[in-house]
């Protein structure tokens, strides 16, 4: 299957969080394919890496760097690497989440925390460290992953948890008025059921 090339993407850095496995991965490839100088973030050390050097051959071959998004200090360290590796993001991918779901009477203050860390709080901390090198650049693209659709509407009801995607999508409106003078765009997407590995252990993990 041959897919469209975006010629505007070509050298162009790109910054992917969660960029491993799954849809992150589908984005890093896309991106690579097309000629941008991409670069992705990730806890998954061995899969990161292994993504990467599959993609060795391709003209911009990614950079891989591990990171605990959830550790704002070294996203930022992380974030400076590839802007000293790469040059000023033109776009900034914020797709890493944690679909992990817990009982509303039983969800401790540890895992609400964790939950808001691992699923807003780098949102924040990315988008407000890549914007001056988008207003360097003088434009720029935002895409925030707010994964507002996971599994059926009986298994969200049952296990309520943190939304964070509601805390996403005001956050991208709220940016989005703040840097579109700048020429920099702020979105948010929202796909439905995506039947990435993890998916599929819990549709089955749940019965």
């Amino acid at each position: 299957m041959s897919f469209t090339r975006y010629g505007s993407l070509e050298g162009r850095t790109v910054i992917i969080t969660g960029g491993a496995s799954g849809i992150g991965a589908c984005f890093v490839r896309a991106f690579v394919e097309n000629g941008a100088k991409v670069a992705f973030l990730d806890l998954q050390s061995e899969t990161g890496a292994a993504l990467a050097d599959s993609l060795g051959e391709c003209a911009a071959r990614p950079l891989f760097l591990p990171c605990d998004l959830t550790d704002t200090a070294t996203l930022r360290a992380a974030l400076s690497e590839i802007r000293t590796a790469l040059g000023p993001a033109a776009v900034l991918i914020n797709n890493a989440a944690n679909d992990q779901r817990y009982e509303f009477d039983q969800i401790t203050p540890e895992q609400f925390d964790r939950t808001i860390a691992v699923n807003f709080r780098h949102v924040f901390f990315a988008a407000q460290a890549i914007v001056p090198q988008m207003r360097e650049l003088g434009y720029g693209s935002i895409v925030n992953n707010c994964r507002r659709c996971r599994g059926c509407a009986a298994s969200r009801c049952s296990k309520p948890m943190p939304r964070p995607s509601e805390a996403i999508v005001g956050f991208t409106n709220t940016l989005a008025r703040a840097l579109g003078p700048h020429r920099i765009r702020v979105n948010t997407i929202a796909p439905g059921t995506v039947l990435i590995e993890r998916q599929l252990w819990f549709q089955t993990a749940s019965g």
